[in-house]
């Protein structure tokens, strides 16, 4: 599973990652439970889905976590606006290293399908 989860989360996008999902505290008043689904593997499972095209509930268990936990930490993290940081940060960091030419990413009115009547 390891050589999965490194293979759609490559460090570097680790890394990235890192920097913009909010710590997480886990509270667990009784105690016991299960151990904490890691947040790269749930990543990873989530690539998968958006990736393979496979539903949530087809999620294969390799990944550690039922699908359940993978679609609620997925529904937290878009509500926390994780994936537009993420977006951000991916598009700062090719920017800064020069792999980022800005002068191609014109929007003109050939690029964008009017809608009639204007809505």
């Amino acid at each position: 599973m390891e050589n999965l989860v490194e293979r759609l989360v490559p460090d570097e996008l680790w890394e990235l990652f890192r920097r913009v999902v909010p710590p997480t505290v886990v509270h667990r008043p009784q105690g016991g439970g299960r151990r904490r689904a890691g947040d790269r593997e749930v990543l990873a499972a989530i690539v998968f889905v958006a990736t393979s095209g496979c539903t949530w509930r087809q999620l294969p268990p390799t990944f550690g976590a039922c699908w359940q936990t993978v679609y609620r930490r997925f529904a937290k993290w878009s509500h926390e606006r994780v994936w537009a940081r993420l977006y951000r940060v991916i598009l700062d960091e090719l920017g800064a290293q020069g792999e980022l030419d800005w002068s191609r990413c014109a929007i003109d009115s050939v690029s964008i399908r009017a809608l009639k009547g204007g809505h």
